[in-house]
């Protein structure tokens, strides 16, 4: 067992690997499932698959060969023949590394203090029998690094380590499914994100433009509070009717009637609503006398998407978003509103104007969904089976795609999708990026139509193509072009998207 972690560390040049990666590391080459690894060890399958899935990409790049859950055994069998031959091992060490023995059994763990509430290995394991080697630190800072080794148990990410064919990859469209292992975790927002849901009243507002991959990340934020047993009632503006916008009366009638049959409750709207109030107070007295009285007493997630749908019904935003507002500071003084946690997702900031106190978007948390990195691209590429990604000659490649699609996540897996299935090479791809003959010309046609039906558009669009440098755009104009995705905004000041969208507007624009 130690040969396998020596041999594993060495390989990561010298890192030492953390406790729940041993365990997965030692449990794979016994041939354990991920299925087994997570009855035993009380560990959620997809943390237990997540684990995996880094190991083998982190051992794929050091040793520039694909490494899978898989191929495992003959991969480091053949790395200890080199090793080896070279003179790096000892026949003795080969021979303890080849012929291991089991976990040790009946391993019992205990505090120096049985009085202390130290966490401890067994704790962290519960029925598992893990050697002491797993923990080389001394009890003193046991539980400080515990609790960094299983940081990482609140991602949401859920990925494979198998390697599959091309033809069991879909054509990228829409959120990315739960199951899938072509999701790259963001770590520090999605922990974020799963932290805060925890507290009573929160309120976090995810913003990014289109296809950047909002609605996957909303989506494992309620895959994680539905394990928490919270309620989650789920709410797309998309699906409402132009009509229900005629009036902020008929808006908020038409939302209290939503989350009603969302919470599976029989509608009593007209009990609760006295237009002598006005809406407002009536849709607030609806929740707290009655919505919020009939569920259980465990939290519920109002999950509001595509919300630059309200936006663009400023007789409606001006009123509804400092709802929101007052809704989340009522849990500071109400218990009954802290069962209540929003999450509010938009492509745009508002250009609604509201003074300071009244907006929903100066307290609880922001969370900007950035493109992917170097590294992410590259952790991608080895997701879809882009073997020659692995070598630092690969890297180098995906570097002048990341430098023409700006890592935007759509666009990158568009490209990962046509080189897994050997389509195209990507020298060819970049070439044709931005012509008809190209692989992104539906996209951008369908960008294309979009600025076509707003013509007042074009000239904001050409002065920002036409500049290397972030150019100051009237406030409507920087919200319609951010919300179709075509630029990227800091304040009124935009620049384009990526250098794909530079390229084929610039070709557009100038007929």
């Amino acid at each position: 067992m130690e040969d396998l972690l020596q041999t594993v560390e060495r390989i990561l040049q010298d890192k030492p690997l953390a406790s729940i990666q041993s365990y997965v590391l030692y449990q794979s080459w016994l041939g354990k499932t991920y299925d087994e690894m997570s009855k035993t060890s009380g560990y959620a399958n997809h943390y237990i698959k997540e684990i995996g899935s880094q190991l083998w990409q982190d051992l794929s790049v050091a040793l520039r060969k694909r490494v899978t859950k898989k191929n495992l055994h003959i991969v480091l069998r053949k790395h200890l023949q080199e090793s080896s031959s070279c003179g790096k091992l000892t026949t003795n060490n080969q021979q303890s590394f080849l012929s291991h023995s089991p976990l040790p059994t009946n391993i019992c763990w205990k505090s120096e203090n049985s009085s202390s509430q130290k966490i401890s290995p067994q704790h962290c394991f519960p029925n598992v029998e893990i050697p002491p080697s797993f923990f080389s630190l001394g009890q003193t800072n046991q539980e400080n690094q515990i609790q960094q080794n299983f940081k990482r148990q609140y991602s949401l990410e859920m990925v494979f380590s198998d390697v599959f064919s091309a033809s069991e990859i879909d054509y990228p469209s829409g959120p990315v499914p739960l199951d899938s292992p072509l999701y790259i975790n963001r770590p520090a927002l999605e922990e974020l994100i799963c932290k805060e849901i925890l507290h009573p009243g929160c309120l976090i507002r995810i913003k990014a433009p289109k296809k950047m991959g909002k609605s996957s990340l909303l989506n494992r934020m309620i895959a994680y509070a539905k394990e928490q047993n919270y309620q989650v009632i789920y709410l797309d503006f998309q699906e409402a009717d132009e009509e229900v916008f005629a009036s902020l009366d008929k808006f908020l009638r038409w939302f209290c009637i939503y989350i009603t049959k969302q919470l599976n409750l029989i509608s009593c709207l007209d009990d609760f609503w006295d237009t002598e109030m006005g809406s407002k107070v009536s849709c607030k007295i609806y929740f707290e006398a009655y919505l919020l009285q009939q569920i259980s007493s465990n939290p519920v997630i109002l999950a509001l998407n595509e919300v630059q749908r309200v936006f663009e019904h400023p007789n409606i935003a001006q009123d509804f978003l400092p709802m929101l507002r007052f809704w989340h500071e009522q849990a500071k003084q109400d218990c009954i509103w802290q069962k209540l946690r929003m999450v509010v997702v938009h492509t745009t900031e508002i250009y609604v104007p509201l003074k300071l106190n009244q907006s929903p978007f100066n307290v609880g948390i922001t969370i900007t969904l950035p493109p992917f990195t170097p590294k992410q691209v590259q952790d991608l590429a080895l997701r879809y089976g882009v073997e020659w990604a692995v070598s630092p000659e690969g890297e180098k490649r995906l570097e002048s795609l990341q430098a023409m699609v700006g890592g935007h996540p759509y666009l990158v897996s568009l490209a990962l999708y046509h080189l897994s299935r050997q389509e195209i090479t990507l020298e060819m791809l970049l070439e044709t990026a931005s012509t008809p003959m190209g692989i992104y010309t539906q996209h951008l046609r369908e960008l294309l139509n979009l600025l076509q039906k707003e013509p007042e558009l074009m000239p904001a669009m050409q002065q920002v193509i036409a500049s290397n440098e972030k150019v100051e755009l009237d406030a409507i104009a920087a919200y319609k072009l951010e919300s179709m995705g075509l630029v990227q905004l800091n304040g009124n000041q935009a620049c384009v998207m990526c250098e794909l969208y530079r390229l084929y507007f610039s070709q557009q624009l100038a007929k």
